[in-house]
């Protein structure tokens, strides 16, 4: 059973390993680097391909002597590495890219270390190196693991948002000094790298040693004290989200501003979703509501209705996301699950026609959009770049996320909860489905449309094809993988689905295949997401929990 599993697994990972070479991944992965001339993004893939598999052998419960389990792992990393030899072997004899166009002569110079087939041993020795890490990282205990696991983070995060980063550390004379000890002139240097490493490392170490005696005083504090200190924390935390903007750059504001439009668009559905567990499929219509909405009246150009200011037209972008809210929730409030999904579903693609359609096109602008949308103006001042617009968003966010914690500890929010674990039962307890779902449906969708406003003046125009059923799809994941039910977890969706994507976008090719596997990964093994609600949470991690 032993050597079952661990063939299962070498071949498996084997296989993806050379499905990911001949598709490309690989070769173009090769020219990111993420520290300078020594490891590449490519050789943290193949890594993964032989760490993996050796993790699940050395992780196997069966009771077997560590070195035993080391030599599983070893073994099941090495067979990961004998697939993608067998790909270089096999190349040496047939002109694979008559049948696959990114077998190119670079790809296997890679993978044998330049020596062609002659090279094929390199990632069997490769791979059984990488199995036996992963075996050891199985072995050892947690608390050697996470500063372990911690030190790697921030070496990948630093060495691949290099460019990225390099406005931030030049901001300040400080941060330059740091940015010249860690980054060479390629990249992230071998040596700024061990220095890195070694000091998160040693924090995480030290905070799990020293950690439980710090919240042990906290806990000890009296109760202002501690409300004080966690208004302090609040303060220095809003601080630093107003002065990112002023370090990031253009770029990084931008994305920071899409990242703050999804997660507006999560915290709505996250009503939906995680408080009334309806599933709504159709959100991105009243994103593209609102965004509508707002550019027929502030626009100046041809399809303009009021040319009113984009203050004035929030609040009518709103009440008209929550009409159309309530509108969709009256025809499908018998309905339950995955048909209320294809529902939901049906009415988002119905508004996309709509205005696509040329019935609607001399006021909508069919195909062409609404153009000539204005920036918001406050005080005389344009808020024109995206730095200046996410402030906008920023405050828009942290309003929503108030309103959404008050309505969650709320009556209507306990309500809610009832009507996700069972209908039927909190009818027979009094609830008013009829009422509670439409006010579900409704203010999720006035999340979703102050959203779209904000998008309206930030693209500057409207059109159709910005409102595809991905970005349901998209606001969904991310309220999954976050957490559902969680505001935290909105945002920390936004940033994992949206925000890192957009950073790494000179990999669009592969953007869908990695979140794919990302969503299949986080239901596999953290199905309550990365920062759950502590209902949620208790749930699904209770003793016999289905997952």
């Amino acid at each position: 059973m032993r050597r079952t599993r661990v063939l299962q697994q070498g071949l498996a990972w084997g296989a993806i390993a050379v499905f990911l070479a001949l598709i490309g991944m690989v070769e173009a992965f090769a020219a990111r680097q993420v520290v300078a001339d020594v490891v590449s993004l490519a050789m943290l893939l193949l890594f993964v391909a032989g760490f993996a598999p050796g993790y699940a052998a050395g992780s196997d419960g069966t009771g077997r002597p560590p070195g035993a389990r080391l030599g599983d792992g070893a073994a099941a990393g090495a067979l990961a590495g004998a697939v993608l030899a067998a790909l270089v072997v096999l190349a040496g004899l047939i002109n694979l890219r008559h049948v696959f166009i990114n077998a190119s002569p670079a790809l296997f110079a890679l993978l044998s270390g330049g020596a062609g087939w002659k090279g094929a041993h390199w990632p069997v020795v490769f791979g059984a190196a990488a199995g036996l890490a992963g075996a050891l990282a199985a072995l050892a205990p947690a608390r050697v693991r996470r500063p372990l696991a911690a030190g790697v983070i921030a070496v990948l995060t630093l060495g691949l948002f290099q460019e990225l980063l390099e406005p931030f550390f030049r901001s300040a004379a400080p941060l330059e000094a740091i940015h010249e000890v860690l980054y060479g002139v390629g990249g992230l240097s071998p040596g700024g790298a061990a220095v890195l490493f070694a000091l998160v490392a040693a924090t995480v170490a030290l905070w799990q040693r020293r950690g439980a005696a710090a919240r042990g005083w906290y806990a000890q504090l009296p109760a202002p004290r501690r409300r004080g200190l966690q208004a302090g924390a609040a303060v220095v935390a809003l601080a630093l989200l107003v002065l990112l903007p002023i370090a990031a750059g253009p770029f990084l504001s931008t994305v920071l501003v899409l990242v703050g439009l999804y997660a507006l668009m999560g915290l709505g559905l996250n009503v939906v979703v995680g408080f009334a567990g309806l599933l709504d499929l159709g959100y991105v219509a009243f994103f593209a509501i609102g965004a509508y909405t707002t550019a027929l009246l502030t626009s100046t150009g041809a399809h303009g209705l009021a040319e009113i200011s984009f203050w004035a037209a929030v609040p009518i972008a709103m009440a008209m996301s929550l009409l159309a809210g309530v509108l969709l929730g009256i025809p499908v409030l018998g309905i339950r699950g995955d048909y209320l999904a294809i529902a939901t579903l049906g009415f988002g693609e119905i508004i996309r026609l709509l205005v696509l359609s040329d019935f609607l096109r001399p006021w909508l602008g069919g195909s062409q959009g609404v153009l000539s949308v204005p920036k918001p103006t406050l005080w005389g001042f344009e808020l024109a770049s995206p730095g200046q617009l996410f402030y906008l968003t920023l405050v828009s966010c942290l309003l929503l996320v108030y309103v959404a914690v008050r309505l969650r500890d709320s009556r209507l929010g306990r309500a809610w909860m009832a009507v996700r674990e069972d209908e039927d039962v909190a009818q027979a307890m009094g609830i008013h489905l009829v009422g509670v779902k439409l006010l579900a449906f409704g203010l999720g969708a006035t999340f979703g449309g102050l959203a779209g406003s904000i998008f309206a003046v930030l693209v500057g125009s409207v059109f159709p094809h910005s409102f595809q059923l991905l970005i349901s799809i998209n606001v969904l994941a991310l309220i999954i993988v976050g957490g559902m039910g969680s505001m935290p977890g909105v945002i920390v969706g936004s940033l994992v689905l949206v925000g890192l994507p957009e950073l790494l976008r000179e990999f669009s090719d592969f953007r869908y295949l990695v979140y794919g596997a990302a969503l299949v990964f986080m239901m596999r093994r953290r199905p309550e997401g990365l920062w759950p609600a502590a209902t949620i949470k208790r749930e699904l991690q209770a003793p016999g929990a289905q997952r």
